[in-house]
């Protein structure tokens, strides 16, 4: 796993995590604490460039 996204806020997670969900890559969150509120989003090293592709036609 790769980092590939770091979130700054619940609303911004939520958006990156509904196009992996949606493009089918697989993606795993860490850094999620209850006093934070970001997240830092890894996916598959092979899945990197789709979900790089997802990412920039959703902004």
């Amino acid at each position: 796993m790769v980092k590939f996204y770091d979130a700054k806020s619940e609303a911004e997670l939520a958006r990156v995590e509904a196009v992996l969900k949606q493009g089918g890559i697989e993606y795993f969150v860490t850094g999620l604490g209850k006093e934070e509120v970001s997240g830092e989003i890894e996916v598959a090293e092979e899945d990197l460039p789709r979900a790089e592709e997802l990412l920039l036609k959703t902004k």
